[in-house]
């Protein structure tokens, strides 16, 4: 189920002090970019992060889910 509007607005909102955030609609998701590079997306009105090696040392605990059915890549929720 494609996220809402309201709801990508809503992240948008808490990323407002990021700098240079762009967004990108696919598939009825919302992907999420900072200085043109991908760090996340929303998917079915949930918040995902790319998993990197600096992510991971930060946010060791963070619950990580698939973004999509069939997705090979876990993100941070």
């Amino acid at each position: 189920m494609p996220s809402t509007q309201e709801y990508v607005d809503y992240v948008l909102g808490l990323l407002s002090e990021v700098s240079d955030i762009m967004t990108r609609k696919m598939m009825g998701e919302t992907m999420l970019y900072a200085s043109g590079k991908f760090f996340g997306g929303v998917f079915d009105d949930r918040l995902l992060l790319k998993v990197t090696p600096s992510s991971e040392a930060m946010l060791p605990d963070v619950r990580r889910e698939l973004p999509y059915e069939g997705a090979k890549a876990e993100m941070f929720l």
